[in-house]
Order: structure tokens, then C-alpha cells, then sequence
């Protein structure tokens, strides 16, 4: 089949499968399930309401919500009235997601409770083209927000006029059309708005169906990572509209393991600190035997494979699940590629790679060693800044700001971030993530972020993993009071010199600050995707880092 847009696919579909479950999901402790059939039915009932509301195509529909059936819903029904979905990422503060609404330009909004609804109305002076706001909690809705039920009720109304119309909209939407704008997660830089055509999504969904990864009719794939990031839109919501597989849907980033026992998937999809948390659960085992088989279990006794994204892997945590027989495979892409560029295989894979190319994507590596990327599924650019996407695109060519290599059998290896290379005072360059991933590879170390530029030598922050510490020596109190203990740091040295027994000289970590408590995206110091915003933490640790270098013998 080829299709020009999503809503193609989706009307397909629900053809195709009808009476057959959609989405499975916990409401209050007990699963439901959404058949194709009711899932094309609410999606053309909103889709009506929005066109009655005065929708026209190609306007900008914000979506402000946790994951939930609703949001996908909306998300087809807002492509299905010809307009553009985009989302906010539902942990921002109000005025971050009053920038990215106001710059798209948004005219309605979803939101999915009071407390995304009262962000909304505490920055509405800074979005007055906004018409309208939809609450899909029922108790949320007041005289200035709609209920999800009322305005489905409203688009099942005007269903007999408004359908024809949505038909006329479906056969005009080419693939060229713009599906969304996605605002890129900032680990560097201001946030820019990435332009997806429909016709960039469906490249990239097709691409992984002619892999043949999976089984479309018994595959089961467990859904938690934010729609609201690329990743999780393109690789859990498009592959199970394109699929037909059945997605079930975790209650939450706690829930999630219990849900793996529940639901038992066949494919799940995360970011390395998830399967990081797994492993270091696992390994609380009283041996490596048991470890193995522990974490074996924790993902279910179906599962045919994992795929980790939206950050490099760390090698041992890959080893690791291979070792206790859970395939763990990593793959590697960025919002303006759709995003999927590669991918291992399960029967053709590297560890410590980030796969090959799929079908339909070329990969060179550019004199500079930063990795270039060219096919279907590159975005259109970026949202009103023609300069910052000319600086991007260059004849056909994506320059992705990864710097990497390609070995004979065309697996891709990335060492680091071009803008995130570290240059030392003595002109020697550090790929800090390659540092951070050795001294994450010991146990005793949960996180590590490494600092020197410009500099005469290195430091790191660093996340202990209390628990193991906890269990190699004779220590006790809270996180905080064992973050000043000199035991702590003793021990820590020696663990970090182990892990760096290997690196030259200029990666070595001469001081630490050891950090109680892990980074977070509550602090602003994770993105929503599990990335590191350097830029924050160096921030907020200014001055202990620069004690570091205040306290090493003859200073700088």
C-alpha cells in the first residue's frame, strides 16, 4: 500500500481491523480496551467539531497532555481536519510552553486537566489568537474550556455536514503538507520548531515496517515514553497505526513495571536511563545467576525485543541484557530525521553500535567526523527561521551535530555531541559522553557529568548508586550527610580511577562533587526524553565546580 498522508493509513486500518483492539489501557485498576472501529469514530467526531469551530487547514492546534488515549485521538483528528498538531511536552512550565504555542502561531488548544489548564490561563495574555481550549478530564472543563465529551457530542452534531468536508480534506492532503511542528527538547540552544510533513512520518514508519522486525497480528507493544516526543510518536503511535498491532498504554513512568507484567509485551521501546533503573533493580540480586534471571522476568516472558533511543546506550548495560537473555538493541535519530536514521537488528547487531542505516536513509561522515544524513524522512526545516535551516540542510544533506563513524559492514558508532566536545586549555579535545559512559559502566555510579572546558584538566559531578554503595562499605545516614562523608569520597576515587584505568591522560578526572540526587527533568536538568542539559547543571553547580579547580594544588 502507498499512502499520501497518516489519515490515509488511518482510515485503512479501521477498514481493515474494525471490531479489533486499538489501545488497551488501565483506567482505575481495571484494563479497557478501544477497537479501530471506535478509535476512527472519535477521531472523525472531533475532527467535525474542530471544522465547526472554524478550523481551517493548515492552522496550528496545540496539544498540551500526559500520555493518554485522548491525546492520539486528537492528535489524528487535528491531521484529520487538515491542521497541524503541536504538542508541548506536559512537564514545561507555563511560559516555555507560551513561547513554542505563540511562535507556531496555535489558535486552539487541548489540554488534559485543570493543572495543564491552569498553565494555559496563567500565560493566555501571551497567546491571543488561541479561540478555543478542550479539557479531556470532564472535571476540568469550565465556562472558558470544553469537555472532551461536549465536544465530541458537538462534532457527532454536525457530523452530516461536516463529513463530506473532512472527506475533501483527506483526498487534498499531499504528503509534502506539514503534519506537525515539533519543538526540539533544547539540550543546546534555543528550541526550534521542526517542520514534519506527513509524507516525512510516513517515510520513516515504512522504512522500519521493511525491516520485518516484527509481527503486526501478534505483536503487543507496551507504550510509555511522551507522545510529545518524536520518539515515542513515531516509533509506538505511527508504528501501531501503520502496523495494526495492538498498543497498550502505561498509566505512568512508575507503573511501568508492573504494566510489563500485566500486559506482557512482545516490543517495548525506552531511553537508556529506563533499562539503566531495570539493570541496577536486577543486580540487587545476591548473585550474578540470579541477577540474570531476575531481570529476565522483569520484562515479561514474551518479549521478542527492547529498543533503547533518544541517548547513546552505554555498552555494559547492553552486554548486560544480552548476557541475561532480554535483546536489548539500540538505535539512533533526532527529531528533524522523523526520526529513526538507524537501527541494530536482532539477528544483526553491535553492542556498542547504534546499527545501520534503514531502508531509504544514506549516511556519510563529513571531513570534521560530525555524521550527515539524507532521505524522505528529513524535516521540511525549521518553523519561520530560514537561516538556522539553510545552516542544517546543505544540498540535500542534514547535518545532524553528531560526530561519528561508519565501519566496513556500515554499522554507525557515535562518540559524542560537535558542540558538546570539550576543548582543555592545553588544546586537547574530550568526547565528554565517552568519559561520562566509562564512569557510568561501575556499578557504584548512577550518573556522571563531566567539566572542563577551557580548562587544565577535568571534573565531574557525580550520582552515586547508593544502594551498591551502600552494600561495598561500612556507611550510614542520609544521601546528603553520605555525600560529605570522606569514606564516600575515598571510595568513590578509587572507583572512578578504575573506571578510567584505560584513558589517556587528558581524560582523567582529577576532582568530583559528589550530588545526592540523581538529575531529573523536575529540575530542569533532564529534557523529556532523559537528555542532559549541561548547560543547567553546569549552572547550578557553578560554584562547586569552580572550587574544584580553586583547590587543586597550585590551582589552575
Amino acid at each position: 500500500m502507498t499512502f499520501r498522508n497518516l489519515i490515509e493509513v488511518h482510515r485503512w486500518q479501521a477498514e481493515q481491523l474494525g471490531p479489533r483492539p486499538a489501545f488497551r489501557y488501565r483506567f482505575q485498576g481495571v484494563f479497557h480496551d478501544i477497537t479501530w472501529d471506535s478509535y476512527r469514530e472519535t477521531t472523525r467526531a472531533c475532527a467535525a467539531a474542530l471544522v465547526d469551530a472554524g478550523i481551517n487547514v493548515g492552522d496550528r492546534i496545540g496539544l498540551l497532555a500526559e500520555n493518554r488515549v485522548e491525546w492520539l485521538i486528537a492528535d489524528m483528528a487535528i491531521m484529520t481536519a487538515g491542521a497541524i498538531n503541536v504538542p508541548a511536552h506536559a512537564a514545561l512550565p507555563g511560559n516555555a510552553i507560551a513561547k513554542q504555542l505563540a511562535d507556531a502561531g496555535v489558535n486552539w488548544l487541548f489540554v488534559s486537566n485543570a493543572a495543564q489548564l491552569e498553565k494555559y490561563r496563567s500565560v493566555r495574555s501571551e497567546l491571543p489568537d488561541v479561540k478555543g481550549v478542550v479539557v479531556f478530564d470532564g472535571a476540568g472543563a469550565t465556562s472558558d474550556a470544553s469537555s472532551w465529551k461536549s465536544f465530541l457530542q458537538r462534532g457527532r452534531h454536525v457530523m452530516a455536514k461536516a463529513g463530506p468536508e473532512l472527506d475533501r480534506r483527506e483526498k487534498t492532503l499531499a504528503p509534502d503538507d506539514l503534519a506537525t511542528i515539533m519543538y526540539t527538547s533544547g539540550t543546546t540552544g534555543v528550541p526550534k520548531g521542526v517542520m514534519l510533513s506527513h509524507g516525512n512520518l510516513i517515510a520513516n514508519v515504512e522504512s522500519l515496517q521493511q525491516l520485518k522486525l516484527f509481527d503486526s497480528h501478534s505483536m503487543v507493544l507496551l507504550s510509555w515514553l511522551p507522545y510529545s516526543h518524536i520518539f515515542a510518536r513515531l516509533c509506538d503511535h505511527y508504528l501501531h497505526l501503520r502496523t495494526g498491532c495492538l498498543m497498550a498504554l502505561s498509566e505512568s513512568l512508575d507503573s511501568v513495571p508492573v504494566d510489563i507484567q500485566l500486559v506482557q509485551p512482545t516490543h517495548l521501546h525506552g531511553v537508556p536511563r529506563f533499562f539503566e533503573k531495570m539493570l541496577a533493580a536486577a543486580q540487587a540480586a545476591p548473585t550474578p545467576e540470579e541477577a540474570n534471571k531476575r531481570l529476565k522476568f522483569m520484562f515479561g516472558r514474551r518479549l521478542m525485543w527492547a529498543m533503547s533511543g533518544g541517548a547513546p546506550l552505554p555498552p555494559q548495560v547492553g552486554a548486560a541484557y544480552h548476557a541475561a537473555g532480554v535483546p536489548l538493541l539500540q538505535g539512533y535519530g533526532l527529531t528533524e530525521t522523523s526520526p529513526v536514521l538507524t537501527v541494530n537488528k536482532p539477528d544483526d547487531y553491535r553492542n556498542e553500535s547504534a546499527g545501520k542505516a534503514i531502508p531509504g536513509v544514506e549516511l556519510k561522515i563529513a571531513e570534521d567526523g560530525e555524521i550527515l544524513a539524507r532521505g524522505a524522512n528529513i524535516m521540511k526545516g525549521y518553523w519561520k527561521q530560514p537561516q538556522a535551516t539553510a545552516a542544517v540542510i546543505k544540498d540535500g544533506w542534514f547535518y545532524t551535530g553528531d560526530v561519528g563513524r561508519i565501519d566496513e559492514q556500515g554499522f554507525l558508532y557515535i562518540t559524542g555531541r560537535k558542540k558538546e566536545l570539550l576543548v582543555l586549555s592545553n588544546g586537547k579535545k574530550v568526547a565528554p559522553t565517552e568519559v561520562e559512559a566509562l564512569l557510568q559502566s561501575d556499578p557504584c555510579i548512577e550518573q556522571a557529568v563531566v567539566y572542563g572546558e577551557k580548562r587544565n584538566f577535568l571534573t565531574a559531578l557525580i550520582v552515586p548508586n547508593w544502594p551498591k554503595v551502600k552494600q561495598l562499605i561500612p556507611v550510614s545516614g542520609s544521601e546528603e550527610e553520605l555525600a560529605r562523608n570522606p569514606a564516600v569520597e575515598n571510595f568513590l576515587r578509587e572507583r572512578i580511577d578504575t573506571a578510567l584505568a584505560n584513558a589517556v591522560t587528558w581524560e582523567q578526572v582529577k576532582q568530583f562533587v559528589i550530588r545526592p540526587q540523581p538529575f531529573s527533568v523536575a529540575t530542569g536538568e533532564l529534557t523529556v526524553s532523559l537528555k542532559l542539559r549541561r548547560e543547567v547543571v553546569f549552572q547550578k553547580h557553578a560554584a562547586e565546580l569552580e572550587a574544584l579547580y580553586q583547590k587543586a594544588p597550585g590551582g589552575e
